[in-house]
């Protein structure tokens, strides 16, 4: 059997309704996981586990807001009910806001922090309550958190969103060294994903050509290849990739770090 092989694990993955989330989903379920949709969007959610259960997946869907402590405590339970157990966490769920310093609107700010961060926090949180000795799930797991290249690098009119992705990786590095100290049984890492062409990435390169800082999309993502040693986008199956190696026995031995996974962008 690979290392690789996810067969008999149990996954939620929040935002995973569609985009980079969906794609995660996939991945593990292609792995051999059974995989719950968390997501604020109930039908393109729903329709997202519909379409992996007409692979052969087991899969389901359950409604997520990642920053409401209620909606986790009511997310999880069904989770394992569902599925039969609870083995690994993807904390996917993000958004992105871009503004200059001098633009920045402190509500837009709050909000990408609320479910960035408090979003992230509280899913590692659950995951750790219910995967623990004692947890309703109990045997221990792994824990995915979805940060960014825009956590390593300095990139104009990321300070927010730079800020939040940078928390995620210290929150990481923290929850690992917490779960292996109090003996819970999960590793926890994070990914640091490069610009991908999804609708996040291309959302970002039309935000810069508003703001002024390139004339058009072309020119704004050439200025991120150009950033890029090996001299393209990522795709979102690079990133769902490594987060199925980070979720499998082949990292057994590999927490409390990050995964940059932006063809040296951040290097």
């Amino acid at each position: 059997m690979s290392q690789f092989d996810l067969t008999g694990r149990k996954a939620l993955v929040t935002g995973g309704a569609q985009n980079l989330g969906a794609a995660i989903a996939k991945a593990l379920a292609d792995a051999g996981a059974s995989v719950a949709i968390g997501d604020l969007k109930d039908d393109v959610g729903e329709a997202t586990a519909a379409s992996l259960r007409d692979s052969g997946a087991t899969a389901a869907f359950v409604h997520l807001d990642v920053t409401d402590e209620a909606s986790w405590n009511a997310a999880i339970p069904q989770v394992v009910e569902k599925l039969g157990g609870l083995d690994i966490l993807v904390n996917n769920a993000g958004i992105e806001v871009t503004s200059l310093l001098a633009d920045l609107d402190p509500d837009a700010l709050r909000t990408m922090f609320d479910v960035n961060v408090v979003g992230t926090s509280l899913g590692i949180k659950n995951a750790f309550n219910a995967m623990k000795p004692g947890g309703i799930a109990g045997a221990g797991g792994a824990v995915v958190n979805i940060a960014s290249v825009a956590a390593l690098i300095a990139f104009p009119a990321l300070s927010g969103y730079s800020g939040s992705k940078s928390a995620v990786d210290r929150i990481t590095r923290i929850a690992a060294a917490e779960s292996g100290a109090l003996g819970y049984g999960v590793r926890v890492n994070c990914i640091y994903p490069g610009l991908i062409a999804n609708e996040m990435g291309l959302k970002l390169a039309t935000d810069v050509v508003e703001i002024g800082l390139f004339p058009d999309v072309e020119t704004a993502v050439g200025g991120v290849v150009g950033l890029t040693p090996l001299g393209h986008l990522g795709e979102q199956q690079d990133m769902a990739n490594a987060v199925v190696f980070l979720s499998s026995d082949a990292a057994s031995f590999i927490t409390g770090t990050g995964l940059a996974v932006d063809g040296g962008m951040g290097s």
